[in-house]
């Protein structure tokens, strides 16, 4: 059926992320496989509900993740919805297809003494690439923005007079981060340094480059990020993504407030920020047992 009339509107109207949209595509592409291959039906068949009941059951004896799965649903969900709308089809099969149970799972964070460690004790490379791989992690830490958002900031995404940064989120979604005078010198730093670098390709429009002056790469992000903090962190995910949770839960634990965390981190809904308050209480259950007199 329309796939790629479908992604396309994902594309121009909803502004999805390209990791989205192939995720979307994958999704939908396994779905019309399996109606294929497995139920033996033909290109023309309009799925029933029965048919996406199949599929989901042929991906839980497969083990898949329920989140995985989930996501599958969601792409189906809307592809049908969009079918639909469109004329395409009379009805959406996945109407009364109701999403597995996944169990919460408390984010995987590093210690407040491990990150003072890492900005403190560890040493960087002089020059360019260690004062810009200092930045990137202190960006991450700092501001918990994601890494995708931190690969496409602009040099003049930095306004130094407000000590805000302007990011460009999911759905492109634009929202402002305050950041703290010590960032603010850690960044002109970085940008003193890459303005000596004599590289004809240095790409001046954004604010990260990579050694040659191109943009990062996704695979770099993550590997600078690993190998950062595996050097004060036994932690078993050491990835961009928890710099992300690290940054929410020391914030939360310090008494910020939730709605604001929500803001800077730009979650659509406040249930997405509300699972670091389960670290929080992790950490008040410990202080528990160790401060009363019964416990």
């Amino acid at each position: 059926m329309a796939i790629t009339t479908f992604i396309e509107y994902l594309r121009k109207e909803k502004r999805y992320s390209p990791h989205s949209l192939v995720s979307y595509t994958n999704d939908l592409t396994q779905f019309h496989l399996f109606l294929k291959d497995e139920l033996q039906l033909p290109e023309n068949h309009i799925p029933e509900h029965h048919d996406v009941r199949s599929w989901i059951v042929s991906l839980m004896e497969k083990e898949l993740n329920p989140r995985s799965v989930n996501r599958k649903i969601t792409a189906l969900r809307s592809y049908f919805k969009f079918l639909k709308r469109e004329g395409l089809i009379n009805h959406n099969p996945t109407q009364k297809i109701t999403a597995l149970k996944v169990k919460k799972q408390i984010p995987h964070f590093a210690n407040e003494p491990d990150m003072q460690q890492l900005f403190n004790d560890v040493e960087f490379e002089p020059g360019f690439s260690g004062s810009r791989d200092k930045l990137v992690l202190e960006m991450l830490y700092s501001t918990g923005m994601r890494r995708a958002e931190l690969i496409n900031l602009k040099t003049s995404d930095v306004d130094f007079y407000n000590r805000e940064l302007k990011v460009l989120g999911k759905r492109n979604k634009e929202r402002i981060i305050p950041f703290t005078d010590k960032m603010a010198a850690s960044i002109k730093s970085y940008l003193a340094e890459k303005q000596k670098q004599t590289s004809k390709n240095m790409d001046h429009q954004l604010l990260f480059v990579s050694d040659k002056g191109k943009k990062m790469a996704e695979k770099f992000v993550y590997n600078l990020v690993t190998k950062y903090l595996s050097l004060v962190t036994t932690i078993e995910k050491r990835s961009p993504h928890v710099m992300r949770h690290t940054f929410a839960t020391h914030m939360l634990n310090n008494g910020a407030d939730l709605n604001a965390i929500k803001e800077i981190l730009g979650h659509a809904n406040l249930s997405a920020t509300q699972v670091y308050t389960h670290n929080t209480i992790e950490k008040l259950k410990s202080i528990y047992k160790q401060a009363h007199p019964r416990a």
